[in-house]
């Protein structure tokens, strides 16, 4: 019955975290609920993940549910929105919505990846509605640090969510399309439900700064610049790109750009239109270009060690180098967890005499995200009867959820991953879950973490591995002394004695300490020795090493 009808969000990634963005749009009964996927985001592993490339949400719940998902709508193209399609599509079967510049990365990165599915994408002009389902979505134009931006304003019988993605307040953004406020103006007039709400920078007062400002500083320092200038920034920033690319064109440089990413994203936005005649030249020209004559393009802003300029700074580049009285600028900003890596980089560079320019030197980086008088200035023009904070930690959501009470929001959700949220009829509130954990891209596979091998690659790391090799005859006796093999532990303990040696003991006492008449029983014996082997190494060493025995009857 029509009156069953219900309009619900779920997230499954991004919603107490930063990145991996996934959110489902419900629309109908309960039993018979038509889905909309907004987004299809990664987050990148950290060092507790060995092994880990990168991380997914958990698409059970979805995919279970995939003969009633109607589409899956992208609002812009950095890797915590869009990075996961071409891995998880072949899960989900259904046709991609996007703008022309996230379509033509989407493709360009297919381009690179062995055996990468054939997504059907539509692709949709900023300002464009689309019919998915029982969604009818507009794509909003937004202001961010890549091209195309959108909010989506969802139209449903039961009213209207406003999903923000990406966004800032940038009246100059250096390339594309400003943010549309008169248009957010109307949809609000028009009556806005909820507002789905980016709180990366719900803590920051303010406003953030414009490109137009930080691509002024860019050229007053590449200006200044006595000798090389490299620049490096995060690859999808095509503003940030470009106004490299005036800089060294008003100060008589050329530029010369190093690594892939940066490669794939140059070519897609002049395909888009958005680098007009800016040229860009091959590592291999370095060599030939007066050092007042150059200025460097260079991935690696977040210390990655094989990117461009770690291997720079390393002095292990085959084309590139630097030296005294060269300028290095990080037009970007240290992500939380990299800050031992960049520091890394940073240092290498100034052993060599590089002088280093950062956001604390000039204002040359800006954040793509709203602070909180942008999200002030949003939460006027739309008056969303509900708000729901998405895109943060819990420290994120919870201010930005104190910030709409104070606007005269009436309900407030703080959501969670996992956790369905009615929008509508009635009082928003949590209605029903779902699975919402994750999946790992580990090598070739895409695999649950209970099936991962992680953690025990992660204890391996720890405490290392001790492996046992054992022979018994038919009557129990051991036939062969116990070969050792010992990974990651010290050479020797305390006193000397190496630890292979204080193994083999070990195991040596645990076998004739059991009866002759049970050692022909292979798991027992081996249980024993894998039981001394590790208290022995702990007794010794303090650690629980992690031991693995083979004991075979022949």
């Amino acid at each position: 019955m029509a009156d069953d009808n219900e309009l619900v969000f779920l997230p499954l990634g991004g919603v107490g975290e930063i990145g991996m963005n996934m959110a489902l749009y419900g629309y109908g009964p309960p039993d018979e609920r038509i889905w909309m996927m907004v987004d299809c985001g990664i987050t990148f592993a950290h060092e507790s993940l060995p092994g880990v490339d990168v991380v997914f949400p958990d698409t059970r719940f979805i995919e279970e549910e995939r003969a009633n998902l109607a589409g899956i709508v992208l609002t812009h193209a950095h890797e915590d929105h869009y990075g996961a399609v071409l891995e998880l599509w072949p899960r989900l079967e259904k046709q991609v919505f996007a703008t022309r510049f996230t379509a033509g990365l989407l493709a360009a990165k297919a381009e690179g990846m062995q055996g990468a599915p054939k997504v059907p994408v539509t692709v949709v002009g900023q300002g464009d509605r689309v019919t998915v389902g029982p969604f009818e979505v507009e794509y909003v134009a937004l202001s961010h640090s890549i091209p195309e931006p959108n909010a989506l304003a969802i139209r449903t019988p039961l009213g209207t969510v406003l999903h923000s993605g990406d966004w800032k307040i940038d009246a100059e953004p250096g390339v594309g399309k400003a943010i549309d406020l008169p248009r957010l103006a109307e949809i609000g007039r028009e009556g806005v439900r909820a507002l789905i709400c980016d709180s990366t920078n719900a803590l920051r007062e303010g406003r953030s700064r414009s490109e137009a400002e930080v691509a002024k500083a860019l050229k007053d320092v590449v200006a200044a610049a006595p000798a090389r200038v490299a620049v490096t920034l995060f690859s999808s920033n095509v503003a940030r790109i470009r106004a490299v690319g005036e800089a060294a064109r008003a100060a008589g440089r050329s530029v010369v750009v190093v690594g892939r990413s940066l490669w794939r994203m140059i070519d897609v936005a002049k395909e888009c239109g958005y680098l007009g005649d800016l040229t860009f030249l091959e590592e291999e020209a370095y060599k030939d270009l007066p050092r007042q004559n150059v200025v460097l393009l260079c991935t690696g802003s977040q210390g990655e060690n094989r990117a461009a300029l770690a291997r720079i700074a390393g002095g292990d580049h085959r084309n590139i180098d630097l030296t005294k009285g060269d300028t290095v600028i990080f037009s970007s900003r240290t992500i939380p967890g990299n800050e031992r890596a960049v520091n890394t980089v940073i240092n290498q560079l100034c052993d060599k005499g590089v002088t280093i320019v950062t956001d604390r030197e000039a204002p040359i980086h800006t954040s793509g995200h709203p602070c909180r008088d942008e999200l002030r200035e949003l939460y006027g023009l739309l008056k969303p009867e509900v708000a729901v904070p998405v895109h943060g930690e819990a420290l994120h959501l919870t201010r930005h959820a104190e910030l709409a009470r104070s606007l005269g929001v009436g309900e407030v959700m703080l959501a969670e991953n996992g956790k369905m949220v009615r929008l509508a009829p009635g009082p928003a509130e949590i209605v029903d879950e779902a699975p919402a954990g994750v999946l790992y891209r580990d090598g070739n596979l895409i695999v649950d973490p209970d099936e991962s091998g992680v953690r025990e690659r992660r204890k391996l790391s720890f405490a290392g591995a001790v492996f046992v090799s054992l022979l018994l005859d038919t009557k129990g006796n051991i036939i062969a002394d116990p070969e050792v093999a010992v990974i990651g532990l010290p050479d020797t303990d305390d006193v000397g004695e190496p630890f292979d040696a204080i193994v083999v003991d070990a195991v040596e006492n645990a076998i004739h300490s059991i009866p002759r008449s049970r050692r022909r029983d292979p798991d027992l014996v081996g249980e024993a020795a894998r039981r001394a082997a590790r208290a022995a190494v702990l007794e010794r060493w303090g650690k629980k090493t992690h031991v693995v025995v083979m004991a075979s009857v022949v």
